[in-house]
């Protein structure tokens, strides 16, 4: 069975395009930073919800924020290795107030094997970095996003 995610990036130029990317939380990704960022996103029944308004309740339970109203394009769909899909969204977020940011949570066992279980945040920080910024951080099937984000900024002009 296929599975599927949506993810919403925001993006302000000033004067630089830039993108806001989450850090993923928990034990494995506390000591990383290349290749351990994310965008926004989470998985969804295409049956039940459309990718776009999973794109939105993704963004809102991991930042504990509401993104920005729109509008909101869809920037394409990105196969990861692993025969996920994840659906991309863009929007502006040159007003995004992160004040009030609260990071979602998940439980998982730790440490491994140990019969415990802890909680930790879905991510633990977010940046608004450079399209170069990004492409070196996020996790490798996130990357052509950027490129496409990249390409669709230059076909703008």
């Amino acid at each position: 069975m296929t599975v599927h995610s949506a993810g919403l990036l925001l993006y302000r130029l000033d004067p630089e395009p830039r993108v806001l990317i989450a850090h993923m939380g928990g034990p494995f990704w506390a000591r990383k930073d290349e290749g351990a960022w994310s965008i926004p996103k989470g998985e969804y029944d295409p049956d039940a919800e459309s990718a776009q308004d999973a794109a939105v309740r993704e963004f809102r339970e991991e930042l504990g924020i509401a993104p920005p109203a729109g509008p909101y394009a869809e920037l394409g769909m990105f196969p990861y290795a692993s025969g996920k899909r994840v659906t991309i969204f863009v929007a502006d977020g040159t007003d995004l107030d992160l004040d009030g940011v609260q990071f979602g949570t998940f439980e998982t066992e730790w440490p491994p094997r140990s019969g415990r279980t802890a909680s930790f945040p879905e991510v633990d920080r977010i940046e608004w970095v450079t399209l170069e910024r990004a492409s070196e951080a996020l996790v490798k099937g996130q990357r052509p996003a950027v490129e496409a984000f990249r390409r669709t900024l230059a076909a703008l002009g």
